[in-house]
């Protein structure tokens, strides 16, 4: 934990000279981010159930291995606002890895639309299986 001191001189901002501690941390980033390929799929049939997710810095099976489990959320934009907001969300998770260059498969909640392919993904990076 880090604290910092302020001293504020006017009376306007507190008790001129009192100490004020005033909590401070770095900002946490609980997701990485994933490229949406497509869907699970043959030479002939695909499987919209099951999408196909790159994960940045991520380039072999091996490293695919600590996200299994983990969530993940697409969030797109919609012209209503409900809830006051735009943007929507679709939930998934990991349930796979795919091939060996560290593509994950990930079934989510709804099928993601076709729209979706080529978009962005945050694999967030919780539950721990620590």
């Amino acid at each position: 934990r880090l604290y910092v001191q302020v001293r504020f001189p006017s009376s306007k901002m507190g008790v001129p000279g009192k100490v004020n501690k005033a909590f401070k941390r770095q900002p946490t980033r609980l997701y990485v981010n994933g490229a949406i390929l497509g869907y699970k799929r043959g030479q002939r049939n695909q499987h919209e159930h099951t999408s196909l997710i790159k994960i940045s810095d991520v380039s072999d099976k091996a490293s695919t291995e600590f996200y299994l489990g983990k969530r993940i959320c697409y969030i797109y934009k919609a012209m209503k606002e409900v809830r006051g907001s735009k943007f929507r969300t679709i939930w998934g998770r990991v349930c796979a890895s795919h091939g060996a260059s560290g593509v994950i498969k990930a079934k989510f909640q709804r099928n993601l639309p076709p729209k979706s392919i080529g978009g962005r993904c945050r694999v967030m990076l919780y539950p721990s299986r620590v």
